[in-house]
């Protein structure tokens, strides 16, 4: 009999939709508007808002709020630019709210 191996989960705090992998965290020791956040490299089954520019603990970034796909509860941003040479890794990256996401399989 084949064992199927489960991926580790991050899920909306809502409504327990999939909306990333835990082996696509960067990092762990980001800021998000509501306490602690991970930077994802990918994320699945969100929304994307309108892009603005807003000034971050690291500077100036263009970013887009990130909405779960089925419930729409802001989970976070994704980084569309980064205007400072240092923060040029986090552009097309996602900034899930710690306190958004709930884990499952684990």
């Amino acid at each position: 009999m084949a064992e199927f191996i489960v991926p580790r989960l991050y899920c909306c705090c809502n409504c327990r939709n999939h909306v990333s992998l835990h082996d696509d965290i960067i990092s762990k020791a980001f800021q998000g508007r509501n306490g602690r956040a991970f930077l994802f490299s990918h994320a699945m089954n969100v929304v994307t808002g309108p892009k603005e520019d807003r000034h971050l603990l690291t500077g100036l970034h263009t970013v887009a709020d990130v909405y779960c796909g089925d419930c729409r509860e802001v989970l976070g941003w994704k980084y569309e630019r980064a205007y400072e040479a240092s923060q040029k890794y986090k552009e097309g990256k996602f900034i899930l709210e710690k306190s958004k996401i709930v884990m499952e399989n684990w």
